[in-house]
């Protein structure tokens, strides 16, 4: 892969990863609700369904996606309902911000695999992202060089760039948390997450 082809991914990349979606919601709202350091399992997670949509695009699942309508329905329809079940999570979360807090309450934070397959669930649940992957990666690819070491230069430079950007996402979370934390910013950071990811699934639902 040459040097102009390379930087050409990365920019373009870099681009798409920087666009908020449900996932970098999905790191602020650990980063708030949990501390940085013990959301970094949800951001392994984001990464590894990026490289595993990367891979199956690679291998032709795109392809496959989109001659089979019922499958493609079948699996948008498990992303909506995800979703879903993300924003009941946030709006439990904020019901308890809400609550007095106890002098005995211990806060829980969840453990590592919870974490992470929360957030690798999310990220590998939506079907048009193996079908973006699979247009995008074609043109970056030149058929006159080996296929495997162009494939690993792109996942590994995607890899990085995500994972960077999930931090920065997480950082900017850690920046806000003195007035985020507090009782009612907490709150209200809960319930719009909330409303987000509710209205993430229902334009998945809606969308053809």
């Amino acid at each position: 892969m040459s040097l102009e082809t390379w930087l050409l991914f990365a920019s373009a990349a870099l681009i798409v990863i920087l666009i908020p979606g449900p996932l970098s919601l999905l790191m602020v709202s650990n980063s708030l609700n949990y501390g940085l350091r013990r959301s970094l399992p949800a951001f392994l997670g984001g990464v590894s369904a990026s490289i595993c949509l990367l891979s199956a695009s690679a291998l032709g699942l795109g392809a496959l996606l989109l001659a089979s309508e019922r499958l493609f329905s079948a699996l948008k329809l498990l992303g909506a309902l995800y979703l879903f079940y993300l924003a009941w999570q946030s709006w439990q979360q904020s019901r308890q911000a809400a609550r007095p807090a106890q002098a005995e309450e211990q806060p829980v934070n969840p453990g590592f695999r919870s974490l992470f397959w929360k957030a690798f669930g999310l990220g590998a649940s939506n079907p048009k992202d193996i079908l973006f992957f699979a247009a995008f990666l074609p043109q970056f690819i030149s058929a006159e060089r080996p296929l495997l070491s162009q494939l690993l230069v792109l996942i590994l430079t995607w890899t990085v760039l995500d994972l960077g950007c999930k931090l920065f996402y997480g950082l900017s979370a850690h920046g806000a948390a003195r007035y985020l934390r507090t009782g009612q910013g907490q709150v209200w950071f809960n319930r719009i997450s909330a409303g987000l990811f509710a209205s993430a699934g229902t334009a998945s639902l809606l969308s053809r």
